[in-house]
């Protein structure tokens, strides 16, 4: 599953950031990395862009850079 798919409220591991140069380097640099728990606070009305929690602090990312992340859900 993609983080883009995930619904409001729900926790997932990240299993692999994707993207390719700049972009994955970018979603590496934030903290995205393999085996991380975040949890998705909201999502715009538009559905673009999200929130998450992660590593202890609220993160903003766009629905394309969101499409890169695989995740697997948690309870």
């Amino acid at each position: 599953m993609l983080l883009d798919e995930l619904s409001v409220g729900a926790t997932a591991v990240v299993t692999k950031v994707g993207g390719e140069g700049r972009v994955r380097r970018h979603l590496l640099d934030m903290g995205i990395t393999p085996g991380v728990e975040m949890y998705l606070r909201k999502r715009a009305p538009f559905g673009d862009p999200i929130e998450i929690t992660i590593r202890g602090y609220e993160l903003s990312l766009r629905k394309d850079e969101a499409h890169c992340i695989a995740v697997e859900m948690r309870g």
